[in-house]
């Protein structure tokens, strides 16, 4: 075990990812942001466009604390999931000036679970817990020959593992091991600094959840109202973007119609139909049609754009 944890922290230091910039900080709200936004997002954009821009609007917590939650959700689209910028607005309102530091404390706070609190304390606060997200479990699993996929038993694998030393280099090297070296189809056992003592390297593939995504398909008809340069838009009652803007739901007249055009979020798969619409809703917003895709609205009105400009 301490031959792998050493060869593992090698690796780490000649190989990891130490360009990332919530590496490179110690401000705790900056490295809980990038673990929200990291949820279900590729790094890559949430490190060139969403981090630094939304940093740049809202520096620290206290100034997140004082926006308006639209402001939150205007920066936050086009990451989907938008459940994400509405528990972190409550938690920056709830903790102002700062977040504990108390795992159990942080599990407290809206969209705070296990994997985030545990994020927070050993990338954040440098404290001794194990961190287990996508890419570790795949790791841990193999390494131990684990076949169950039961969390509590890797967690607890994880505990074991934990290089107390270096807890926060460990889990960081984990990480990286798993999204670069041992990917879920073909892994690249020759570079891996745990190959000596992987019990699982025989057939890596065994140890991997592939459990196939089930998706849900679904149509929404939506209605193109424009005048005097504006056009009508109505907060969204669908669970999906909850408070967002879109075109206001009308019933479909084929002979008003304008064009379709498909939409995937997390497990929907949507068809967007548009027509030609006279129905204004009692909340309507009237938005200013110039500027429209300069506008902080969801991917999914933007795709509209072709259809109605």
């Amino acid at each position: 075990m301490k031959t792998a944890q050493t060869q593992l922290l090698h690796w780490y230091k000649k190989y990891g990812r130490h360009d990332l910039p919530w590496r490179n900080t110690d401000e705790i709200y900056h490295i809980y942001l990038s673990e929200v936004m990291l949820q279900q997002t590729q790094v890559s954009r949430v490190m060139e466009e969403y981090y630094p821009k939304f940093l740049e609007h809202f520096p620290t917590l206290t100034s997140l604390a004082d926006a308006s939650l639209e402001e939150v959700l205007s920066l936050w689209s086009g990451l989907g999931y938008y459940s994400r910028a509405k528990n972190l607005h409550e938690c920056a309102k709830i903790c102002k000036r700062a977040l504990p530091d108390d795992f159990k404390e942080l599990q407290k706070l809206p969209g705070i679970g296990h994997y985030t609190a545990a994020a927070i304390c050993s990338f954040g606060y440098n404290q001794c817990l194990p961190v287990v997200d996508t890419n570790i479990k795949r790791v841990l699993r193999r390494f131990f020959a684990l076949e169950s996929t039961n969390d509590k038993a890797i967690w607890e694998k994880a505990e074991a593992f934990l290089n107390k030393e270096h807890p926060k280099e460990h889990n960081l090297a984990l990480m990286d091991l798993g999204s670069m070296i041992c990917t879920p189809k073909a892994p690249k056992c020759d570079l891996c600094p745990l190959q000596a003592e992987c019990q699982g390297k025989a057939d890596p593939e065994s140890f991997t959840q592939t459990k196939k995504k089930e998706y849900i398909a679904m149509e929404l008809f939506f209605g193109i109202h424009i005048k005097h340069g504006k056009i009508a838009m109505t907060p969204s009652k669908n669970g999906m973007y909850k408070g967002m803007l879109v075109f206001p739901e009308v019933d479909p007249i084929e002979e008003d119609f304008l064009g379709s055009y498909k939409h995937s979020y997390t497990k929907y798969r949507l068809t967007v139909k548009l027509y030609r619409s006279e129905y204004v809703p009692e909340d309507v917003i009237w938005m200013d049609l110039e500027g429209f895709l300069e506008g902080h609205y969801p991917s999914l009105v933007k795709k509209a754009a072709k259809y109605i400009l």
